[in-house]
């Protein structure tokens, strides 16, 4: 099943893409600018964990593939500014040695990213939220017994629901929204895995 890209995101289709975004002072560089919006080297330097020469080779890095580009002027017209040339970015599990390789250590370096999301989350974020955002707000854990074909019409299906939300200008935001981080991992089981299946 083809599920399209509903989400405007960048599709990575090139393992030297995949490798190349595969660092953990890259991702924080474009998570930041997807997150933040437009932002100077010396701007992200602090989030991201590098000096302001690094970052600024890192993005450089990133341009090469696409995944960002210059943004507009700021104040400062002699600040190169950089925004995200997408919102987010996709890749799947290419068929060849090489593309499975960089999807690996891409993937990898995303679950490393992102491992630490959900304890900043519960010790800095939620006991500060209104009982209005904690009450959607948390996680859940579920199994289901799926056909590959099946689980690619899950993950449409959410892909679906998500998209007008993800692509609608913020001026069709009504008053109060904000950001919702949404964090996703489909992990099919090894088939060594399959005893005591759910009925």
């Amino acid at each position: 099943m083809d599920r399209g890209n509903r989400l405007g995101d960048i599709e990575i289709t090139d393992p030297k893409a995949m490798r190349a975004l595969a660092h953990p002072v890259r991702l924080a560089i474009l998570e930041r600018l997807q997150r933040h919006g437009p932002a100077t080297a010396t701007q992200l330097s602090p989030d991201v964990g590098a000096t302001p020469s690094v970052a600024s080779w890192h993005l450089r890095h990133l341009a090469g593939f696409g995944l960002v580009r210059d943004a507009e002027p700021g104040a400062d017209r002699r600040e190169r500014r950089w925004e995200a040339a997408a919102r987010g970015f996709r890749f799947d599990m290419p068929e060849d040695d090489e593309g499975r390789s960089a999807a690996r250590v891409l993937s990898r370096e995303m679950f490393v990213h992102s491992a630490d999301l959900p304890h900043r989350w519960v010790t800095e974020t939620e006991p500060g939220l209104d009982a209005e955002w904690r009450r959607p707000a948390g996680l859940a854990n579920t199994r289901v017994v799926v056909s590959a074909e099946e689980l690619a019409a899950i993950e449409d299906a959410i892909e679906s629901v998500l998209a007008p939300y993800v692509t609608r200008d913020a001026a069709q935001r009504p008053s109060g929204a904000r950001g919702v981080r949404l964090l996703r991992y489909v992990l099919p089981e090894g088939t060594e895995e399959q005893t005591g299946e759910i009925a």
